[in-house]
């Protein structure tokens, strides 16, 4: 098995450091919110975590664009990698936005324009991965994915700016100071703090698993091709 680069090592220690930092930083040294009190700190991993979630997404759609042109599998593995672990962290985003608005719209889930939007692009690269497992054959999955997840790039933009484009009780906080929406808010400095090395945080700790995944994924390619040549 291939040794653990030491750039991998010190970026697994310094995303643990981050997540340790962003914790303190939305739980102690972020004030209250006036209006919807402690659960707001949800707010701050809510967000990261989605963040990361729609960038991964991204990344797929544009690692599936570079597969078609290279007919590289190495970009086949890399779009699956991305994939999987946005699906991770926008679940943990859903999740989070429910507990937050249980108390704050009295309900734990509603049929609003971003969650359902939100709902939607999870459903689209769960199905992505189940349906790649049908496929036995490494080209035809590639080209199946590359496929899907550029088709599937087109919901990201879509749910980020539902919130924008339709009536929502979802808050518009960034480029909003006084969302209309039910649940909105303004940041003071000290959240704005919070908010923004969280989102940092998270950046590094989805690069920092994405390279790990990627590194078990070139493994898994290797005992794929190796059974190819066995039944050959």
């Amino acid at each position: 098995m291939q040794t653990k680069p030491s750039a991998l090592k010190a970026l697994d220690i310094f995303s643990l450091i981050l997540l340790a930092v962003a914790t303190y930083l939305a739980l102690v040294f972020a004030p209250t919110e006036r209006v919807m009190g402690d659960v707001q700190r949800v707010f701050y991993f809510h967000v990261a975590t989605a963040w990361v979630g729609l960038l991964g997404f991204v990344a797929a759609g544009i690692t599936g664009i570079i597969y078609l042109r290279t007919q590289d599998l190495k970009w086949d593995l890399v779009e699956q990698a991305a994939v999987e672990l946005s699906l991770v962290f926008f679940f943990i985003a859903i999740v989070l936005g429910s507990i937050w608005a249980r108390p704050i719209w009295n309900t734990w889930w509603t049929w609003d324009p971003r969650l359902t939007s939100a709902s939607i692009v999870e459903l689209i690269y769960l199905a992505y991965l189940m349906l790649r497992q049908g496929i036995e054959d490494p080209d035809r999955r590639a080209r199946f994915g590359a496929v899907y997840t550029l088709v599937g790039a087109i919901s990201v933009p879509i749910t980020f700016v539902s919130i924008r484009l339709f009536r929502t009780i979802h808050p518009v906080v960034i480029g909003s100071e006084s969302a209309s929406a039910q649940g909105g808010f303004s940041m003071t400095p000290d959240m704005k703090t919070a908010f923004f090395f969280a989102l940092f945080a998270f950046t590094v700790i989805f690069i920092d698993l994405f390279w790990n995944r990627i590194r078990l994924g070139q493994l898994q390619q290797k005992v794929e091709q190796l059974k190819l040549k066995v039944m050959e």
